[in-house]
């Protein structure tokens, strides 16, 4: 098997699709000449040409309602904007007329574009580019929003994406598209959108991560002294129900490790169900681990603080198993 880094995984499931059908297209700014800014799109211009490789403007709003055009005329475009938050020009594209398109419809049109931007923090970018955004996204009937967690679950859930007939958005851990891991490009069907994955099992704790955290928590299980199941999520919206209601009626706690603020993060939506459904299989309340409230910080001392760290995140988890106590979030306990 190829041992790719992520943004090498992801030109080379857009080239498999474009070389698979010819209603596959790729725009972008820079995604062409340039290979993409993050590389992810690196000799596919070559490849395939100007007609289906299309350098744009930097107008977000024109190339994604572009696109939403093409969908609906039959072609399948995958659309990248650099910076999550560069989608805040465009979401009246997005949210009010792909995502609506197959509703107000009544099933003659469809939008199947794949809309896909970096995200989150890690990397210095500052306040203004480190954000994760899950939630501009998932409050959104008629889409599909996922995350990947390396250079094989991003090769497999792009192709996916690329396949379905309705908007997706993909988030791209940007700190992840250097790191290297084996891809199984044979074992494609293995990530479906709406399924997560348990990556490690364990029979005391169930911790949910998505995307960057998914290293976090695999971190927390070696270094923890209980035995932490680790799921990874991989489609924020529809997310795997089933899978997190076996895994906390087995373990009997659950938790999630997030890169996003603590207050509507997409944890609270897990938690909230599982409560509901599963009350009665859980020994104490469930526990979210997550940034603070505040700005991601642009100092790489205080950037580092502010994402959930493996350590802290085990020795809470340790106390939280041993006592019954359910641990704080550590920002209210320093600034207490």
């Amino acid at each position: 098997m190829p041992k790719w880094r992520m943004n090498q995984a992801i030109t080379a499931a857009i080239g498999d699709e474009m070389a698979a059908d010819d209603r596959v297209l790729l725009l972008g700014e820079d995604v062409g000449a340039a290979g993409g800014v993050f590389k992810t799109s690196d000799g596919l211009l070559e490849r395939f040409g100007p007609d289906r490789v299309r350098d744009t403007p930097i107008a977000e709003m024109g190339f994604l309602g572009l696109a939403v055009g093409a969908a609906t005329c039959g072609f399948r475009p995958i659309v990248e904007i650099m910076f999550a938050e560069f989608a805040g020009v465009a979401l009246d594209q997005l949210a009010t007329e792909a995502a609506k398109l197959r509703y107000l419809s009544r099933g003659a049109f469809t939008a199947p574009l794949v809309l896909r931007m970096s995200v989150g923090p890690g990397l210095g970018f500052g306040a203004q580019h480190s954000q994760t955004l899950e939630t501009w996204f998932t409050n959104t009937p008629g889409m599909k929003v996922v995350s990947p967690s390396g250079a094989d679950s991003a090769y497999g859930l792009l192709r996916a994406a690329v396949r379905d007939n309705d908007p997706v958005v993909i988030l791209e851990p940007r700190n992840l598209y250097g790191e290297r891991e084996e891809v199984d490009v044979e074992a494609v069907a293995r990530h479906r959108i709406g399924e997560a994955r348990v990556v490690r099992t364990g029979g005391d704790l169930t911790l949910v991560a998505l995307g960057q955290t998914v290293a976090t928590a695999r971190a927390v299980a070696e270094a923890a002294s209980v035995d932490v199941e680790v799921i990874d999520l991989g489609t924020i919206y529809p997310w795997d129900v089933a899978t997190v209601t076996a895994s906390v009626r087995k373990t009997g706690r659950l938790a999630t490790v997030e890169a996003n603020p603590y207050q509507g993060g997409w944890g609270a939506d897990i938690i909230a169900e599982l409560h509901r459904t599963s009350f009665a299989d859980l020994r104490g309340p469930a526990v979210r681990f997550t940034c603070p409230d505040v700005p991601t910080p642009y100092a790489r001392p205080l950037e580092e603080a502010y994402v959930p760290a493996p350590a802290d995140v085990a020795e809470r988890i340790e106390q939280w198993v041993s006592t019954g106590e359910v641990p704080a979030p550590w920002w209210q306990e320093v600034l207490a």
